[in-house]
């Protein structure tokens, strides 16, 4: 009889561990936090808001120029989050999606000048592997804001 009540506390503490387990990972997920970053790595808008506004400054974008990389942000995305939507290998989606940003990019360029084109490439080299803003490693803080 002691072997039927050992296996019943041992069934109820594994269905405690497993539900604690469950109701801990909850809030994380909620946030965003469990899927590897926002959105499988892409930027939230205000995330892409402030880059295209450190842009402008850097590179020394007009309004028309600001309003034309905005459009161009905006159909990279729509193109990555129909990729990502197509439910394919990630494997298979990131030459894809390298692909999707260096075309986004040689658009960018064509609407700079050539004495912007020096500075948005320096800006980019700024932003690290794949526009993450951490340089290579992606792992520490962003650097401290130059003024």
């Amino acid at each position: 009889m002691t072997m039927i009540r050992f296996r019943r506390i041992a069934v109820r503490v594994s269905a405690l561990a497993i539900c604690s387990a469950a109701l801990s990972a909850m809030p994380m997920l909620a946030q965003g936090g469990g899927g590897g970053g926002q959105r499988g790595g892409m930027m939230s808008p205000e995330a892409q808001q402030a880059m295209i506004d450190d842009m402008a400054k850097k590179v020394g974008l007009t309004a028309d120029q600001v309003a034309k990389v905005k459009a161009i942000n905006a159909d990279q995305m729509k193109q990555m989050m129909a990729l990502r939507e197509s439910g394919g290998d990630p494997q298979d989606m990131r030459p894809k999606m390298m692909a999707i940003r260096a075309d986004a990019q040689t658009k960018i360029k064509a609407v700079l000048t050539d004495e912007q084109k020096p500075k948005y490439d320096e800006f980019m080299a700024s932003m690290g592997p794949m526009g993450g803003g951490r340089g290579p490693g992606g792992g520490g803080p962003p650097p401290p804001p130059q003024d």
